[in-house]
């Protein structure tokens, strides 16, 4: 049955550091507006910063919705389930934020993520968790992991600096149901 944890122990941080994929859920606040679903991988681009703050790398991709819902309501949740080992999900729920790269506190934070991946990077998705809770994943099925895809770092690398300032004016300054994104860069 689920349950409901007062933080993120260790035992907790190291089943979500674990998990290859996890999946990220923000809505806007008009009820006619689209609920986004966004799933997140590779290795090394999540961190537990504490027992009820977690923060993932987010990079340049096809659009802004998550960003876009921080920065209009900040709520966010985040789903994490085991396709290998014992059966278990757990979602943290919580209020979130984005911090760009040339925002103050992003060097700090970018510093618990690898070094390499910095290509594309977009901001570090900062989450205050607020309710951390599991439940027992029996219908989840039984998969195995080949790897990382490396498409995304092999796109972003044959890319120069000037299509990223592009793909944020063009493709995330606003969300599809038009609420801002990322502002311009400098």
């Amino acid at each position: 049955m689920g349950k409901i944890h007062d933080s993120i122990g260790d035992r907790l941080a190291r089943f979500l550091l674990a998990q290859p994929v996890f999946f990220v859920g923000t809505a806007p606040l008009a009820g006619d507006g689209h609920v986004n679903v966004s799933p997140k991988g590779m290795s090394g681009t999540f961190a537990v910063l504490g027992e009820h703050r977690v923060a993932y790398l987010d990079y340049t991709g096809s659009g802004v919705e998550t960003i876009a819902h921080l920065r209009e309501n900040g709520r966010i949740v985040l789903m994490f389930c085991a396709f290998d080992g014992p059966p278990n999900i757990v979602r943290l729920h919580g209020t979130g934020r984005a911090v760009l790269p040339e925002e103050p506190g992003f060097d700090e934070l970018r510093a618990h993520f690898p070094k390499e991946r910095t290509l594309g990077q977009r901001a570090v998705i900062v989450v205050d968790v607020r309710r951390i809770s599991d439940s027992c994943g029996f219908s989840m099925p039984l998969m195995d992991l080949r790897g990382d895809r490396d498409l995304l770092d092999r796109y972003h690398e044959r890319r120069d600096p000037a299509y990223f300032d592009d793909h944020r004016l063009t493709r995330n300054s606003a969300s599809v149901d038009g609420l801002p994104g990322l502002p311009p860069t400098a």
